[in-house]
């Protein structure tokens, strides 16, 4: 058994179809709204919105949120798997996704301009060794 973290996107058809980027972190999982499907091609790069962590068993979930509840609406498994962290800190998260449609080096990167709240990040895949 693999001792690397997990990662899932959720499809989630709430008011809006959107992607929920989650990453296991000190058991948690650290989740970022990205607007249009996550994409394994490198010209490519979404945006994506902090929002609330969410439990590790969440990881697994499937289903219809009920109306009234936050984020009501659809949620599937789009992808899942492992990552192996570069880096993780406050501003850069840096890590190596093994999944069935993500696979390779990702970087979230949280803007510095035009984001008064700090929740807009960038994510990204990227060849280089740097992002």
């Amino acid at each position: 058994m693999s001792e690397n973290p997990i990662f899932v996107v959720h499809k989630h058809s709430a008011k809006h179809l959107h992607y929920d980027f989650r990453l296991e972190k000190d058991g948690i999982l650290k989740s970022w709204a990205i607007p249009k499907e996550p994409s394994d091609d490198s010209k490519i790069k979404r945006l994506a919105i902090a929002v609330p962590d969410h439990e590790l068993d969440y990881a697994k979930f499937e289903g219809v949120i009920p109306e009234g509840q936050y984020g009501a609406g659809k949620v599937e498994i789009w992808d899942s798997g492992e990552y192996i962290p570069e880096k993780f800190v406050s501003d850069e998260v840096i890590c190596n996704l093994k999944g069935k449609k993500l696979n390779g080096r990702f970087c979230l990167i949280k803007l510095k301009k035009n984001n008064p709240d700090g929740k807009n990040w960038l994510f990204f895949k990227t060849l280089s060794s740097r992002c």
